[in-house]
């Protein structure tokens, strides 16, 4: 089953990697006219077992700071060709990469940050047995709408049933989802608020 799941996602990931290309090379262009350069923001992220792996996204955010030279907050940072990026995740297409290069899947918990890796429960830290994926249980259960403990509930629940027709299922969800742009910010922000660890968040 699982390798079927990655022969699946290279095969999937390839086409739409070529089919996206002159959509990608477009939006490259717009941020980096928009926002400067570089138009591919990296991230370093937890994968399957918690080993690092780089995180691709198309930039959303500037990179303006306050008089101290300290970056300002996510929601004063967004432009507006971001939050377009964002509001029909745009921005995750240069993970089609990521996919097929096998550190992502289509569909598992959405890799966070390295910080929380020493925040998690040992049932959290569960959410690292599988790969992670571009879309999952939780994002079409809320996105970033839903509270964390809601999120992790979720992703332990699609890592203890998951399967090809439930990954079929999210897939088609997740499309209408971005359809109807839903859930893309957390309670007041434009961004999920951090996670800080059990009964902080």
């Amino acid at each position: 089953m699982v390798f079927l799941k990655r022969a699946i996602d290279l095969t999937f990931g390839l086409l739409l990697l070529i089919l996206f290309l002159p959509v990608m090379i477009t939006l490259a262009l717009l941020i980096r006219l928009n926002m400067g350069k570089p138009a591919i923001f990296t991230q370093k992220r937890p994968g399957k077992a918690a080993k690092p792996f780089t995180l691709l996204k198309f930039r959303t955010m500037s990179d303006d700071r306050d008089a101290e030279g300290n970056l300002l907050p996510d929601d004063e940072r967004l432009t507006g060709l971001g939050r377009f990026l964002r509001k029909y995740s745009l921005d995750e297409l240069p993970q089609l990469l990521n996919v097929v290069r096998g550190e992502l899947s289509f569909v598992g918990p959405r890799p966070l940050l390295m910080q929380y890796l020493k925040r998690y429960s040992p049932e959290q830290a569960r959410r690292h047995e599988v790969k992670p994926g571009i879309t999952g249980w939780a994002q079409v259960n809320g996105r970033n709408a839903i509270s964390w403990e809601e999120k992790f509930q979720y992703d332990l629940w699609y890592i203890d049933h998951w399967g090809i027709l439930l990954d079929l299922k999210i897939i088609y969800l997740t499309l209408v989802a971005v359809i109807k742009t839903e859930g893309i910010s957390g309670y007041g922000s434009e961004t999920m608020t951090e996670f800080m660890g059990n009964g902080e968040d």
